[in-house]
């Protein structure tokens, strides 16, 4: 969608801005939190020290070209950010599990349903606009 020649969902307005809070907050604090600076997860297993601080920027380029998309109404975000959803959710559940912090396989399966169920209606709301562009 070209904003120059129509105005952007609502819901993208609020994607946008969500996406800009995580960055503001994440980025201070993987950089000056010790314990946020030394765990970052992946696939839903807690990887620490170097490695963290090395795949800390990867999450800050995803939540940075999802504003931006969202920002500008580009469409063919909604997809990728439904998918980065269901697979925070299937995060959840294993981090649940595997990790000395996770709380068992029930809680991570109901986090896991919330999750998704946030990527369903993400879907559900973009596919009752306009047709991709």
């Amino acid at each position: 969608m070209d904003l120059r020649s129509d105005r952007r969902p609502w819901w993208m307005t609020v994607l946008a801005v969500a996406c800009t809070a995580v960055l503001l907050i994440v980025i201070p604090s993987d950089l000056f939190v010790a314990d946020a600076r030394n765990t970052e997860v992946w696939l839903g297993f807690e990887v620490h020290g170097p490695l963290a601080l090395l795949t800390a920027p990867v999450h800050w380029a995803m939540f940075a070209v999802a504003a931006w998309a969202c920002w500008t109404g580009r469409r063919w975000i909604v997809p990728w950010i439904a998918a980065y959803l269901f697979y925070v959710a299937v995060c959840h559940l294993v981090w649940s599990e595997v990790s000395p912090h996770g709380r068992g396989w029930h809680i991570g399966l109901v986090q896991a349903v919330a999750i998704s169920a946030g990527a369903v209606l993400l879907l559900r709301v973009a596919s009752r606009g306009r047709p991709a562009r």
